[in-house]
């Protein structure tokens, strides 16, 4: 492979295009980022008032679909959401099913994949603003569908869905984001010596 497709000013690949290219690869991404994910929820830390916990499952959805890009990234994650959601224990705290007022949180995890996935593909994993501008939209697009899912499976009204699956978690993000801006430009910068 020649030093120029590996420069982190090139955009069109992210991380996992620098492996080289099979099925079993593929495969073995997918598979791996859904086991990473699962084993990241198992860091759950429950939060007062909220049936909602703080995991690093969040941190690990958006760090596969940045890395994997948005194909293998949305794969993973779908991967991660079926089989925990058909029995294998290992969404937040060893849970599984879908059954849980966090579930919507699962479904905007598969999404973001998808959207960080895209822009890391533009070059949004690169450098260190345009990785929190990527993390943030990731991180909203969560919110967007697991903030609802969560008023309507609790009965919660809009405000206290806020209140309880938003507010308590803004921090955390906050903190994930800045590890994101440090480890993904830096890895590029690392594959491009």
């Amino acid at each position: 492979m020649s030093t120029a497709a590996v420069t982190p000013a090139r955009t069109g690949i992210v991380l996992a295009d620098l492996l080289p290219a099979s099925r079993v690869r593929d495969v073995a991404l997918v598979v791996g980022g859904a086991a990473l994910t699962g084993v990241a929820a198992q860091i759950a830390v429950p939060v007062p008032g909220s049936p909602v916990p703080v995991t690093g499952q969040t941190f690990a959805a958006l760090l596969v679909g940045t890395s994997l890009g948005a194909g293998r990234g949305f794969l993973s994650l779908a991967l991660y959401v079926l089989a925990g959601a058909a029995g294998v224990p290992w969404f937040a705290g060893g849970a599984s099913g879908v059954a849980a007022a966090s579930f919507g949180y699962l479904i905007g995890m598969l999404l973001a994949s998808a959207v960080v996935g895209a822009l890391a593909r533009r070059g949004g994993d690169r450098g260190v603003w345009r990785t929190a501008g990527t993390m943030a939209l990731g991180s909203a697009v969560i919110y967007a569908v697991g903030v609802p899912y969560l008023a309507l499976a609790t009965g919660m009204s809009a405000s206290d869905a806020i209140a309880a699956g938003l507010v308590p978690f803004l921090v955390g993000d906050a903190l994930k984001a800045a590890l994101a801006m440090g480890l993904l430009p830096t890895a590029w910068k690392l594959v491009g010596k």
